[in-house]
């Protein structure tokens, strides 16, 4: 390394008490501090969207195939689209499609002891795969569809059954208006199961239940319901998908990724990247800031041993190198602190969960950490360039300094 790394190491690890000994700690602590918030920023961000993401599409699919209304909100009642066999093969044979189910909704009020709310009832079928949705239960079981004409068995949200006083075994009214006569009927229905998402203003107004019942509702034919949704490999990839299957699909059918139906939390999941970057913009502010803040003390402070090194014949270079060594230890002392303590809380958290949210607000109970490790390598990586780049500035003030004068300088 030569003449410059033996100075800068001597410089670097003298013990004695100094003012420049307090700023280099204080830099190495900033550093350290900003790579920390970094990396722990970048695991919230990735944990909290895929985990309310996750929530979402478990719960509705990515993307959902109905019958095209004009003007129609895409979370009414759907019209009725016969399904046919054809189109869902060539839904299936999409890139990416792994599941195909069917569905419908329907508006209904729950009565229990005098106590009523509006709800929506989402039809699912003995063939509608629960996996994605059992995580979710909270007491009680997933319902049977073994009856011949339509299951009795609903199940719903915890959020529900703690307003209108409901536990699982209950029965309960559940009231709806035709939608060919406005006639009013209502069924008595068994709560086999109740769920709960987290995601608050979804769990109060879903229940689920069968598909027939609803149909006998609408009186539709056992050949229709009201669309098919749709589960893919890639969530990344359900836009590109649904672009690809509308073209496919007939004219008067559409395809909608989930985003589309329910854009309120997708919406509010993306400023979540808003605040990464401003995290990002902060912490590397605090990092430049302070490296360069502790470099020119340790140039000021050193003003007279670079005199002395110029008299003796050193060059500017040769200087400058001493003192982008000596910060190179502060920076590397403090990415590798930072990305330890950064890994370890993330790790911890992911563990013990003590980092608690309120699940109203957030969606989440436990602050949801996942960490993605190239965007830690990119993090120290960035990191250090960023720093190291910055560095280079006030080493410039060396060539600036007269040996005479700095000899001199008290």
């Amino acid at each position: 390394m030569g003449l410059s790394f033996d100075i800068a190491k001597r410089i670097a690890f003298n013990h004695q008490h100094s003012f420049s000994r307090f700023i280099i700690r204080l830099s190495i602590a900033a550093t350290t501090l900003s790579v920390m918030a970094m990396i722990i920023t970048l695991a919230f961000v990735n944990g909290f969207q895929h985990t309310v993401a996750g929530k979402i599409f478990s719960f509705w699919g990515h993307m959902r195939v109905q019958k095209y209304e004009a003007g129609k909100s895409l979370i009414a009642e759907e019209t009725p689209l016969t399904m046919d066999s054809g189109i869902r093969q060539t839904i299936r044979l999409q890139t990416g499609v792994i599941r195909v189910q069917n569905f419908a909704t329907k508006s209904a009020v729950i009565e229990n002891k005098n106590e009523i709310e509006g709800v929506l009832i989402k039809g699912i079928d003995a063939g509608y795969d629960s996996t994605t949705l059992k995580p979710f239960m909270q007491s009680g079981y997933w319902i049977n569809f073994a009856d011949s004409s339509y299951s009795k068995e609903i199940i719903i949200s915890k959020a529900l059954a703690n307003q209108l006083n409901i536990a699982v075994n209950d029965t309960v009214k559940v009231h709806f208006v035709s939608s060919i006569d406005d006639s009013r009927t209502y069924r008595k229905l068994l709560v086999k199961g109740i769920y709960k998402t987290g995601i608050e203003e979804y769990d109060k107004l879903f229940i689920m239940g069968d598909l027939r019942l609803i149909r006998r509702i609408n009186e539709w034919r056992d050949d229709q319901s009201g669309g098919y949704e749709i589960f893919v490999n890639d969530y990344r990839q359900m836009d590109s998908i649904s672009k690809s299957l509308s073209a496919a699909l007939p004219a008067e059918w559409m395809s909608r990724t989930i985003r589309e139906v329910y854009p309120n939390i997708f919406d509010w999941l993306d400023i979540q990247d808003v605040n990464r970057d401003v995290i990002f913009i902060v912490m590397s502010a605090v990092a430049i800031i302070n490296l360069i803040t502790c470099l020119l003390i340790l140039i000021l402070e050193r003003t007279r041993m670079i005199g002395v090194l110029k008299a003796l014949g050193a060059s500017n270079w040769t200087i400058q190198k001493i003192f982008l060594y000596h910060a190179s230890v502060i920076t590397f002392t403090g990415i590798g602190l930072g990305a330890f303590l950064g890994i370890g809380i993330c790790w911890l958290q992911q563990m013990t969960g003590f980092i608690s949210l309120d699940e109203a607000s957030y969606y989440v109970s436990q602050a949801p950490m996942e960490i993605i490790w190239w965007q830690v390598i990119a993090v120290v990586t960035g990191t250090a360039l960023v720093c190291y780049g910055a560095l280079l500035l006030p080493s410039i003030l060396v060539r600036k300094i007269s040996p005479v004068k700095a000899i001199q300088f008290r």
